[in-house]
């Protein structure tokens, strides 16, 4: 799932996500008081425009060039959001830096010393908020018809148990969606992870 692979599914079609933000983020974003988000993965943007319409200021970040240059046309030149062109598997966002760190749906691959994904943890500001969303595995379709191997990436239960002492774990369960599962999709459960960092 590189960069190529999500240009390919971006130029394949005029919009690939409905452009509502995620029900999941919504539920659980809602009451938060706004400061500096990073939305890791943001695609068409629908989750970051939701986020600074709601007062926050928001890094969104996606590998696919096509998917910002549709979120930015779709921001209408809101200052509130920085469209950011990154693969943060290989590049490290700034350490203490967001209030909120949201990853929806985002394919984080499994490496050995977890340094990708420490690196998101790291970005979370003492008293800030990690948001981690993934679809119930249990719904996948067999990885041959996938195309990949969903044991390859995070889970969030799997980020719950590497958390440390410097974090509460607030929410970490399955499921019902809040909301249609995307066209061409059955997933009707989400696993997710909602954790505060102390310090």
């Amino acid at each position: 799932m590189d960069e190529k692979f999500w240009d390919d599914r971006y130029g394949g079609t005029d919009q690939l996500f409905s452009g509502e933000p995620n029900g999941v983020l919504v539920t659980e974003v809602t009451g938060l008081p706004p400061g500096q988000a990073l939305d890791v993965g943001c695609g068409e943007g629908g989750d970051a425009l939701w986020l600074a319409r709601h007062g926050w200021h928001v890094t969104a970040v996606d590998i696919s060039r096509d998917a910002l240059e549709r979120a930015a046309r779709a921001a209408g030149g809101t200052e509130a959001v920085a469209w950011t062109r990154a693969d943060l598997t290989a590049t490290a966002p700034p350490a203490g830096a967001f209030d909120l760190v949201s990853v929806q749906y985002f394919p984080l691959p499994r490496r050995p010393g977890h340094t990708a994904l420490r690196r998101l943890l790291a970005a979370v500001a003492p008293g800030g908020t990690l948001l981690f969303v993934s679809h119930d595995l249990a719904e996948l379709p067999p990885r041959e018809e996938l195309g990949v191997d969903p044991s390859d990436y995070y889970e969030p239960h799997e980020v719950a148990g590497l958390l440390g002492d410097d974090w509460v774990v607030e929410v970490d369960e399955t499921r019902p969606r809040t909301a249609p599962a995307p066209a061409g999709t059955h997933h009707t459960r989400d696993t997710v992870l909602r954790a505060r960092r102390l310090r």
